[in-house]
C-alpha cells in the first residue's frame, strides 16, 4: 500500500507572456523541487490555477511532470472539479500516466450534502485503481467534509487513503487522525498549521511554500516528523516553523497563488503571470511581500 508522508509541493503553473503554459520555468521548477527531496508533487491542484485551463493543458501538466520525475519522487495529480463526471475523466487520463495518486477536492460551488458528497467521492474511487487524496476546503468549496463521511468513505473505498486537511479548524483535523484507520494518512493543506498537524500524530504537508523555499519547507516536516516517531524534543521544529511564519503568512495577503507567483518572480523564477480572473498582486502587497522575502534573505 502506498504511503504518503513528507513535503508534497503544491505546484504552480508558470504562464509566458502570451498566456501559454512556459514549459521550461515549469521543468526549472520541478528540477528545484527534486533536488531539495520533496516526496511529491502536485501538478494541478488550487495552487495550480487549474480551474482555467483546458481539458488538454490539464493533462499535458500531469503527464510532463510525471515524466519528468522519473521516480525520483511521488506524483499526485489534481484531478477534482465540481461535476463528477469530468473528475472520472481526468483521473482516468491521470491514471494512464502514471501517477502515483489524484488528489479530489470537494465538489465547489455546487454545496453538495453530505450524501452527494459521498456518492461524489466514491463514484470517482471506483472509477480507477489508484489510490485517491481527498482534499476537505470548505473555504474554496463552500461546503466541509464532515468526518463522519470521510470515516464512511475509507470503509467503502479501500483506495481511498489519504486527506489533505485544509478546514483550517485543528479540532476536526485532530479528530480525523485520532478516529481514521492506522493505515491511513493525514496531511496539512495548510503551511502554518503543519507542525500543529504533525504533533497530533498526522503525516506531513501539501505545501504552497515549498515553490518558494522547498528545502526549508522539507527540514522543518523532517524534524517534526523524528520528534514524532523517536519522542525527542520539538525544539528544531518550532524553531523552522518560527522561522518560516512570516512567509506563510504573507503569502496569504491575497488570494493563493497571486501571493507565491509574485514571490517567485521577485526571484526570477518565473513571470509574474496568471490567467483571469486571477490577477497581479496590488503595489501596496507587492511592497509588504518584498519586505518579508529580503527580511528572510530571500532576495538578494
Amino acid at each position: 500500500m502506498i504511503h504518503f508522508q513528507g513535503v508534497y509541493t503544491a505546484l504552480v503553473t508558470p504562464f509566458n507572456t502570451d498566456g501559454q503554459i512556459d514549459w521550461p520555468a515549469l521543468e526549472a521548477l520541478v528540477q528545484r523541487q527534486l533536488e531539495a527531496g520533496v516526496a511529491g508533487l502536485v501538478p494541478m491542484g488550487t495552487t495550480g490555477e487549474s480551474p482555467t485551463l483546458s481539458n488538454e493543458e490539464h493533462d499535458l501538466i500531469i503527464e510532463k511532470v510525471t515524466q519528468l520525475c522519473k521516480g525520483q519522487c511521488q506524483v499526485i495529480a489534481g484531478t477534482g472539479s465540481n461535476a463528477t463526471a469530468a473528475a472520472i475523466r481526468t483521473t482516468r487520463a491521470a491514471a494512464e500516466a502514471g501517477v502515483d495518486g489524484c488528489l479530489i477536492v470537494n465538489p465547489y460551488y455546487n454545496k453538495p450534502t453530505q450524501q452527494g458528497l459521498y456518492l461524489h467521492f466514491r463514484a470517482i474511487a471506483d472509477a480507477v485503481d489508484i489510490p485517491i487524496m481527498l482534499y476537505n476546503i470548505q473555504g474554496r468549496s463552500g461546503v466541509n467534509l464532515e468526518t463522519e463521511t470521510l470515516l464512511r468513505l475509507i470503509s467503502d473505498c479501500p483506495n481511498i487513503v489519504a486527506v489533505k486537511e485544509a478546514s483550517g479548524n485543528l479540532e476536526q483535523i485532530q479528530a480525523v487522525i485520532t478516529q481514521t484507520p492506522a493505515h491511513f494518512q493525514v496531511l496539512s493543506g495548510d503551511d502554518n498549521l503543519t507542525l500543529d498537524l504533525i504533533k497530533s500524530g498526522g503525516q506531513g504537508v501539501v505545501s504552497v511554500a515549498s515553490n518558494l523555499v522547498p528545502g526549508q519547507i522539507v527540514a522543518l516536516v523532517n524534524a517534526a516528523l523524528a520528534a514524532q516517531k523517536e519522542q525527542i524534543e520539538w525544539q528544531r521544529a518550532e524553531q523552522l516553523h518560527h522561522q518560516l511564519t512570516p512567509l506563510f503568512e504573507v503569502q496569504m495577503i491575497e488570494t493563493n497563488p497571486i501571493p507565491i507567483k509574485a514571490a517567485m518572480a521577485m526571484q526570477g523564477q518565473m513571470k509574474e503571470i496568471y490567467r483571469l480572473p486571477l490577477c497581479p498582486l496590488s503595489e501596496a502587497h507587492r511592497q509588504q511581500l518584498h519586505d518579508v522575502l529580503t527580511e528572510m534573505g530571500l532576495l538578494i
